[in-house]
Parts: C-alpha cells; sequence; structure tokens
C-alpha cells in the first residue's frame, strides 16, 4: 500500500547532475524536469494534489498498469561516504513537467508490530539495512580528536608502541635535528605500567604535543608525575581513557600546574591558551610544523580563518587574540564557548579591531547579546552571521539567527543486530497516514517505507539547541505563590422554593446512582439547574440546546489549562517554573529546539534519554509513543500536535510492574481555591514486569497502566494495594499520600495563580489527576482529565484511605465521591 508523500514531511536537497532539483509545488514535488507522486495518489484526488492537468491521463495509464519506470530515468547514487543515497537524473534531458513517476512502498507497519516484523519476515531486515545503508560495519577507528589522528598499520592492526618511537626519531632526524616535538601514541593499549617504562621525559625532552587518546590510562597520580615532567608541552589530548571517568579537575589542576606551558588540555583551552593554541585552530601549527622557529616569526599573521568552537574558552581577550597578531582574520567562529569572563561591550570592543573580519559564528542570544541585528549594527564588516548573510538579517529583522543544521547520519555499533539497526535509523525514511472512514479515525498511524527509488529522496536535518538554555534559564526562576483575591462566597444551589434542584446528564452513571433526595433528573437542558455533561458547554451548545449563564455546569471556563497537556504543563511552568513533581515537558509544536537542547545535552553527560510523546488531548494512552531516539521523536510529530515529556525511567514498582493512580478531584471554586480530594483512590497496574530493554518500548501492557478498554483487566482494590505497598517497600502510605496530597493542590493553585479568568461562580467541576511514584516515591503528575471515566468507580465497592470507611456504589455516585461530597460541592 502507497500513499501521498506530504510536503510537510520531506524537504529535498540539490541533486547534483544536469542542475536538477526538486522543489515543492502546490500539492506535489516538481523535479525539474519531472513530478514524483506516490501510487496512491487517486484516492487522495489528482485535482486536490495540484498535479498539473497534462499529466492526468499518464498518471491513470501508470496506477492502471502498475508501471514503475523511474529506473529508466534515474540513477540511486552513494554519498556521505556510503552512509546515505542520492537520486540523480541519468537520462540526457527531459523537458520541465514532462512526466510523472510512480514510487511504491517497500514496508508498510505499526510501530507495536515494527520490531516483531523484522525478526520475522523472511529478507526484510535485510532489505531495510541495506535501503538504510546501515548493512555495513562503521569504522570505529575514524574517529578524530581535534584533528589529530592515530597511527595504525596499513593493514590496519595497532602499531608497536617501541616502533612508532623509533620511527619519530628517526623521521626526525631525516628532516632536521632529530628533536621529535609532537607524539601521537592513540589506540596503543597503553596502561600506567607502559607509560611508566616508555620514559617519555628523557627520550623526548622537547615535546609540545603528545596524545595518548583511547588507551587504558587509569592512575592519577602515574598520569600527572609522568606528563609534568614534559615542561615543554603545548598539548595534551587524554580523550577516551577509563580516568576521566572517575577523576575530577584535580587532575587537570595538577597537570597545568606542573605544565606551565599547556595551552590544549583534551581540546579544550586552557587559562594559559595563547599563539600555539590559536596556530593550532588556526591550522599553522601541526605534525609537520609543530612550533614556529623564531620569536619573532610572528606565525599568526598568515590565519585568515579560525575555529574557536567548543573550546571551553571563559576568556577571549589576551595577548595573541588580537588585530595586531592576526591582522588578516577574515572568518571566525566562537560557538559553543562560556566567554563569561568578558562583557558584551569588551568582546565587541576586540572583534571590531579586527578590519577583515566578514563572517562570524556565534551563539544567540549568547556572549555577543541577544540580537543578531544589534551584533551586526556593532560589527559593521560582517557580510555574514552564523552563514546568513548580513542584508538578509537586516531585511527580515530577524534578532535570533542560526545555520548550525546538519545532517543527521544513523548511528551503530558493529554488534547491533541489523533489526535494531533499522529501528534506529528508519526514522530519517518512514512516511505516515492513518485510516479512517465515515464513524471515526483510526487510533494508531500507519508507518510506511518507500522503496529504494523513493528512499533515496529523503530529508534528515539536525536543529540546533542553543534555545534550550535560555529556556532553563525562565524556568529557574518561576516561583508564583497563591493568594486568594477573594473571600469564599461561592453561592449555594438551593432552591427557594424547596424543590430538588433539577440536573441536566449525558453521564448514564450519574443518572443511575445519583439518587439523593436532593436532586432530580431532567432531560431538558434548558429546564435544569445544574448541567453536568461530557460535551463542552460553548456558544454553540448553549444557542443550540438553550442553557443560559444563570445555570450551573460542571465545568470551568479556560480549564483547557489543566485538562490539555501541553496547557497543563504551560501552566505549571508559568507558576511553579520546574518543579520535582513535573517531569522536563516540551510542546514539540513550540519548543522543539529546546527538548533538542535538553536531549543532547543530557547525551553529552551520559543521562538517560528516555521520552515519552502524548497527543496534546487525548485520553487512555493513545498515540502515545516511548522512544531514546531523537529522530523517532521528529517524525513522530506527523501524527498530530504533540507533548515530548522526561519519560520516568525509574518507577516504583508493585510486584516488578509500573502502576499510576487515579485521583477524583472536585473543585468548586478557583478564588479562592475550594478543592476537595477523596482519601479513595484508584491504582491502575501494568499486565507485564518492567522492563528498559529497547524492544519493550513497544509494548503497550509493559510501560502503561490504562487496561480497561479491551485489554486484560486487573483491578485491585486500594487498602490491599496499600497494605501489600507498605509490606513490599518497607514504607509508610500515609506519608506518600500526603506529598501527593501537597502535589495535586499545587497543580491547582498553579491554575488559579496563571489563570485567574477560570473562576466563575457558576461553575464546578469534577476532575480526574493521574499521578506516578519514582523510585524515591515521590509523586510525579502524568495528567489532568476533564470529567473522569467514573465506571470503575460505580462498580467496585471500596475502603476510605484515611478513615477507612466503607464506601458502598450502590447508594448512590455522591457516596462514592465520600459520602455527602456532592452535596458540599454543588449546593453548598
Amino acid at each position: 500500500m502507497s500513499d501521498w508523500i506530504g510536503l510537510d514531511r520531506i524537504s529535498f536537497r540539490e541533486i547534483s547532475r544536469q542542475n536538477v532539483t526538486f522543489a515543492p509545488m502546490a500539492g506535489y514535488f516538481v523535479m525539474e524536469p519531472c513530478v514524483i507522486v506516490a501510487a496512491t495518489l487517486m484516492a487522495v484526488g489528482v485535482v486536490a494534489s495540484g498535479l498539473p492537468q497534462s499529466l492526468h491521463r499518464q498518471l491513470f495509464q501508470k496506477l492502471t498498469t502498475e508501471t514503475f519506470d523511474a529506473g529508466s530515468y534515474f540513477k540511486i547514487e552513494v554519498c556521505e561516504d556510503g552512509r546515505q543515497r542520492r537520486l540523480v537524473l541519468d537520462s540526457q534531458s527531459m523537458p520541465k513537467e514532462s512526466n510523472v513517476f510512480l514510487v511504491d512502498h517497500a514496508w508498510t507497519f505499526r510501530l507495536s508490530d515494527a520490531f516483531s516484523q523484522l525478526q520475522e519476515v523472511p529478507g526484510l531486515a535485510q532489505r531495510m539495512a541495506s535501503l538504510m545503508c546501515v548493512d555495513t560495519d562503521l569504522d570505529t577507528d575514524i574517529e578524530e580528536v581535534d584533528a589529530v589522528k592515530g597511527v595504525l598499520h596499513e593493514n590496519g592492526t595497532k602499531s608497536n608502541v617501541e616502533d612508532i618511537l623509533e620511527s619519530e626519531i628517526h623521521n626526525a632526524t631525516e628532516k632536521g635535528d632529530g628533536t621529535v616535538k609532537w607524539l601521537e601514541l592513540e589506540d596503543a593499549d597503553i596502561g600506567d605500567d607502559m607509560l611508566l617504562s616508555l620514559n617519555l621525559s628523557s627520550k623526548f625532552p622537547d615535546l609540545q604535543a603528545l596524545s595518548l587518546c583511547g588507551n587504558k590510562l587509569e592512575t592519577v597520580e602515574i598520569i600527572v608525575q609522568e606528563v609534568t615532567k614534559l615542561k615543554n608541552l603545548r598539548a595534551l589530548w587524554l580523550n577516551n581513557n577509563p580516568v576521566l571517568k572517575k577523576c575530577d579537575h584535580c587532575m587537570e589542576d595538577a597537570i597545568l600546574q606542573g605544565c606551565p606551558k599547556l595551552e590544549i588540555y583534551n581540546s579544550n583551552f586552557t587559562i594559559n591558551f595563547g599563539e600555539w593554541a590559536l596556530g593550532f585552530c588556526g591550522e599553522v601549527y601541526d605534525k609537520d610544523n609543530p612550533s614556529s622557529l623564531c620569536l619573532r616569526d610572528r606565525p599568526l599573521q598568515s590565519v585568515t580563518s579560525l575555529d574557536l568552537s567548543n573550546r571551553c574558552i571563559h576568556n577571549l581577550v589576551n595577548k595573541a587574540f588580537s588585530p595586531a597578531e592576526m591582522p588578516s582574520l577574515s572568518h571566525l567562529n566562537i560557538r559553543g564557548n562560556p566567554l563569561e569572563q568578558n562583557s558584551v561591550r569588551e568582546l565587541l570592543e576586540v572583534l571590531k579591531g579586527f578590519p577583515c573580519l566578514q563572517s562570524l559564528g556565534v551563539d544567540i542570544p549568547g556572549p555577543l547579546g541577544e540580537s543578531a541585528i544589534e551584533i551586526l549594527e556593532s560589527l559593521p564588516t560582517l557580510c555574514t552571521l552564523n552563514g546568513v548573510t548580513a542584508s538578509k538579517i537586516l531585511e527580515e529583522g530577524k534578532h535570533v539567527i542560526d545555520s548550525m543544521l546538519q545532517p543527521r547520519l544513523p548511528e551503530w555499533s558493529a554488534d547491533q543486530p541489523l533489526a535494531d539497526r533499522v529501528l534506529s535509523a528508519m526514522w530519517l525514511y518512514l512516511m505516515t497516514y492513518r485510516l479512517a472512514n465515515e464513524e471515526k479515525i483510526d487510533e494508531t498511524s500507519v508507518w510506511y517505507v518507500m522503496d529504494e527509488l523513493g528512499s533515496a529522496v529523503r530529508h534528515s536535518d539536525e536543529p540546533n539547541f542553543r534555545e534550550y538554555e535560555k529556556h532553563c534559564q525562565k524556568l529557574q526562576f518561576k516561583s508564583l505563590s497563591y493568594t486568594p483575591t477573594k473571600s469564599s462566597n461561592t453561592e449555594s444551589l438551593h432552591r427557594s422554593d424547596g424543590c430538588a434542584s433539577r440536573v441536566y446528564t449525558d453521564i448514564p452513571y450519574v443518572e443511575e446512582f445519583l439518587t439523593r433526595t436532593e436532586f432530580v433528573i431532567t432531560t431538558e437542558p434548558k429546564d435544569a439547574d445544574i448541567i453536568w455533561t461530557s460535551l463542552q458547554v460553548d456558544e454553540d451548545m448553549k444557542k443550540a440546546t438553550g442553557i443560559t449563564d444563570q445555570q450551573y455546569v460542571n465545568q470551568f471556563p479556560f480549564e483547557s489549562c489543566l485538562v490539555m497537556k501541553h496547557h497543563l504543563a504551560e501552566t505549571v511552568q508559568k507558576a511553579h517554573g520546574s518543579p520535582e513533581w513535573l517531569q522536563p515537558t516540551y510542546n514539540l509544536e513550540t519548543h522543539l529546539p529546546q527538548l533538542i537542547g535538553d536531549y543532547y545535552v543530557r547525551k553529552r553527560d551520559g543521562l538517560n534519554n528516555l521520552w515519552i510523546l502524548k497527543p496534546w488531548n487525548m485520553a487512555r494512552t493513545i498515540d502515545t509513543s516511548v522512544t531514546d531516539d531523537l529522530s523517532a521523536v521528529i517524525r513522530l510529530m506527523e501524527t498530530g500536535p504533540k507533548i515530548c515529556q522526561k519519560y520516568i525511567e525509574f518507577p516504583a514498582l508493585f510486584q516488578g510492574r509500573k502502576f499510576d493512580l487515579r485521583y477524583i478531584v472536585l473543585v468548586r471554586s478557583m478564588d479562592p481555591l475550594e478543592i476537595f480530594l477523596s482519601d479513595v483512590f484508584w491504582v491502575r497496574l501494568a499486565n507485564n514486569p518492567y522492563s528498559l530493554d529497547k524492544h519493550s518500548f513497544f509494548e503497550y501492557e509493559t510501560h502503561f497502566t490504562v487496561m480497561n478498554y479491551g485489554r486484560k483487566f486487573n483491578h485491585m482494590n486500594t487498602p490491599d494495594f496499600v497494605r501489600e505497598f507498605e509490606v513490599e517497600h518497607q514504607v509508610k502510605w500515609l506519608e506518600i499520600h500526603q506529598r501527593v496530597k501537597n502535589t495535586i493542590r499545587s497543580v491547582f493553585e498553579a491554575a488559579a495563580v496563571a489563570h485567574p479568568e477560570m473562576h466563575s461562580s457558576k461553575s464546578r467541576a469534577m476532575y480526574g489527576v493521574d499521578i506516578m511514584l519514582d523510585s524515591s516515591f515521590q509523586p510525579k503528575l502524568l495528567e489532568v482529565t476533564y470529567c473522569p471515566d467514573c465506571t470503575r468507580a460505580c462498580k467496585y465497592d471500596t475502603e476510605a484511605l484515611v478513615t477507612g470507611e466503607v464506601v458502598k456504589v450502590a447508594e448512590s455516585i455522591t457516596e462514592v465521591a465520600n459520602s455527602s461530597m456532592f452535596v458540599v460541592w454543588f449546593a453548598a
């Protein structure tokens, strides 16, 4: 099965062959000089697609005969060192809009079935791996560390260390005085004992650059002892050694104290950086030219381009970084450096002094301020800023600009099975659609991979994440306290004539269980005193049913700030910043860059990067996914607006399974805030044992707990759960319950503070609040639900947590909600 390729899913990059490019035009893709469409375009409608009328008949003929003839005109070409493929025009010429081609589907599936299909369908994993260019092993020895490359034999095996040392001495003797100043001993299995035995300081007393990357060095004292004997050392690389995983800054401080000339340490600039470090980044100094012949040479005079990005530079202003030393500097990149020791004015003054500076890369907002326009006004010689022309920035009035969009290529290890490689790489190739009929839309999306030809036309962009830091700063200082602006003056609903209050409801269990004499059911909304409905009471509904503003309704104005997941996060963040009880949450429609920043910061720091994606306004975990793949996050946005929330990877477990807690909250007033929380809650249990195995992310009954809609459902009464949980974890549930109550109170306080427009004297509402506990038994807010499904509450008798009172459902729904709470809630 195939589908029309939507414009919001693919951005085509230039294809090298006869200046052929892909460009979107009115709902279809024009590849000058041809058009590519998918095989079920007819289902969507050629007119709606915008396909030129001159191609309608040709399309009909190809669909009828299932003619896939693009291979006669195009060729698939390897690019990106064999890690991607691209489509190029292979014919001599083709008039514009003269042909239309079909693209077939190679694999169609639902996410929950992806892994099992790759394992069970013969040849599928092999074909997908080949199509996605993940069927061969990456060369793990290619990695560079600041352009310092390891020494390998031609046959690919690691060189003997002694042979390397002899070879370096021999080469130095042939070229000059036999003095070795640059030594690379990478991936050579050098441990602490071998480092001692090499006695590098005696053999190479004038050494200026030493790389020991990728070895087995573990002991701080031994490394410091040997390295600090090299008094002329300017650069030292110890990257990818075990010692770095367990040592703090003490080793760096000791090395800097013993090597006062050291300017580069593990790729970062030290506080001593100067001419040598700048010369290294400006490609003046390297293995063939490790230092200047004379101090009066002024070697930086010839530097025109200087990349200082991600060097952990705190203070850029020194004698070497100056127009006098680098008068020809025209291209400068200072991205990714804190530069917190320099003021904006100080940095701009230094940069103004470079007469030839035309191109600058810098974080915005960052060390030069928050406005690209102000930077350009301060540095009038600039032609480009972050890769964007100055004229375009000024013309469009953009204050924040960034060009750091790099292609994302799949990553995998040699021992990773093909199925796992495909699951990781597929997000760069997938397309999606959702089935629907006249009655409803399918709850889960269908995903597909186009065939080899279609997959050679793809998108792959990686947004930058500088906005993340600014986002964190905004949240850090948020703390709005709740102060009621009104005294308690909630109107009484008792009728003055002493008659029962009339209730209109479209909720079956309300009609069935609301049997108290104070209330009577009516079938006409316009005649009711109380409207208790599952529908939104908006102006259209009021006009259609005769509902007036004088009737009581079971919903508050603007309550979407609580019950829609993206608004809930915004409400909490606006009032409380980033409280412990709310996982980091991002609206993917507005805060994708901030999410990506968070993702990469966690990746850099070695933290867990598991995320859960939830639709804005759907319940029962419909269209909800768990993933640690950033490409998956970005592509899953296509299935509808979502939030992306940090997954609670270590939740509290009950008998090895995940669970969450559903609390019922009754709100009588938002100003002053009056809420009622029942001591009765309902525990919802996953069916499978909890697992963080990546393949389990597709298993609904492992990671989700809502089972009472067509799945195996295991009910457990509240008191039974509490007793067994306390025994299993040796905790006191009442302490946990108090923390949960505080959290729920904080949620509604946030709404009261951030959205005072919610208050209405004619409103009451019942909300379901879902809470999960982490492994430290701290509550985490999952969501707030409007008009929660209380079928389960009405089905089972239970026992109040605090009072121990048995709640008999058969009497009325009011007793489910804690005895006479309904009367207090609505008719006070």
